[in-house]
């Protein structure tokens, strides 16, 4: 089955076709400035790209209700609408995609897959914000945690070149502009960092991570902010670029190096977060034999992920500093000596898209 896997993102709508094989056989990105899409474009993209038997697109949100990937029908568009105040940045774009590839390709079966569904088994202990009930009732409020299609595939993946057993305890760490983590036993998520929504947990380029609630209410009754200034700031004007100016890492790292303070002082932040993090998830598991890196930090910066690693040896994590600095692509660079096995996995989320795609069209 040929695969079209559409990521549409703010800024970006992405194609990539698939193969039976999982070979892309062909790919096209797309500008799509505030998620809109021009038309002449995508019919280009789309023609040159050629036949599929099945679209797949990435759905930031599935809500309480999609856990799972699905057929889009009207109905469940309808749905997903609903819940683009979930996900502003998100979930309009990836809707707007799937209608305009819809009018391109009448007749072939889309399906939805979602960021979140990965986490939507998680323990109740895990997904249950301590808030009064009658709000988690009303407006849906709890954990839903994202990167999931990430998350999915990181871990999967990990574990197969460990050759480990199936319920080995894995954390993946989704390093990117955003930034989570999930810890997965026997293939499912039952704890993640990023919660209702994509600002909870780790330090990212520009979100914020975990702050005191209490501090944003000071903000708001005595700092004199409106909540569209708090709103923005805590999205695009925080974590790495509110402690360094900038939120590329591979300038926060060049900096750093050079003795910037700022710099030096937001790469401590990101990495003890990040420590704290991978520990908070070996916990939930009640321990830890996989460590997976992906995404563009987690992928491409030796020096955080040997930082990190220098602080988790007592949970059985080191690093060997050659393949470290020598990982390319799919990569194990754990000490051989260690009892957890570390990796760093390409990010696929066009693999776990057309994987799910699959199972949906073919009934399974």
């Amino acid at each position: 089955m040929r695969v079209l896997v559409v990521n549409a993102g703010s800024a970006s709508l992405k194609l990539r076709l698939l193969d039976s094989d999982d070979a892309v056989r062909a790919s096209r990105d797309l500008e799509a400035r505030g998620g809109r899409i021009d038309a002449g474009q995508l019919d280009t993209a789309v023609r040159e790209i050629g036949e599929a038997d099945a679209v797949g697109h990435r759905i930031v949100h599935g809500g309480r209700r999609f856990r799972q990937a699905v057929i889009l029908d009207a109905a469940v568009l309808a749905e997903l609408r609903e819940l683009s105040a979930l996900a502003p940045l998100h979930q309009p774009p990836a809707l707007a995609a799937v209608d305009a590839v819809a009018r391109l390709l009448p007749g072939t079966p889309a399906v939805g897959c979602f960021d979140t569904a990965f986490h939507a088994g998680l323990p109740e202990a895990a997904s249950t914000y301590a808030l009064p009930a009658e709000w988690r009732e009303r407006w849906q409020l709890r954990r839903y945690g994202f990167h999931g299609l990430s998350h999915a595939y990181a871990a999967r993946r990990a574990v197969a070149l460990a050759g480990a057993h199936a319920g080995a305890r894995v954390v993946s760490c989704h390093l990117g502009a955003g930034a989570s983590l999930a810890a997965v036993r026997e293939g499912r998520s039952v704890d993640t960092t990023m919660g209702f929504t994509p600002l909870e947990g780790l330090v990212m380029a520009t979100r914020s991570g975990n702050v005191d609630p209490g501090l944003l209410l000071w903000l708001l009754e005595h700092g004199g902010l409106s909540e569209a200034e708090l709103s923005d700031s805590l999205e695009h004007r925080s974590g790495l670029a509110g402690l360094a100016g900038t939120g590329d890492m591979r300038e926060v790292l060049e900096r750093a190096q050079s003795g910037a303070s700022d710099a030096r002082l937001a790469l401590e932040v990101y990495v003890h977060r990040l420590r704290a993090g991978v520990a908070a998830m070996a916990a939930a598991m009640g321990g830890l034999e996989v460590l997976a890196f992906t995404g563009g930090v987690g992928e491409n910066a030796a020096s955080v992920r040997l930082a990190a690693a220098a602080g988790l040896s007592f949970l059985g994590v080191a690093v060997d500093e050659r393949r470290n600095l020598a990982a390319r692509g799919d990569t194990e660079i754990g000490d051989p000596d260690a009892t957890v096995r570390v990796f760093v996995i390409a990010a696929r989320e066009d693999l776990e898209i057309a994987r799910e795609v699959r199972e949906v069209v073919s009934g399974r």
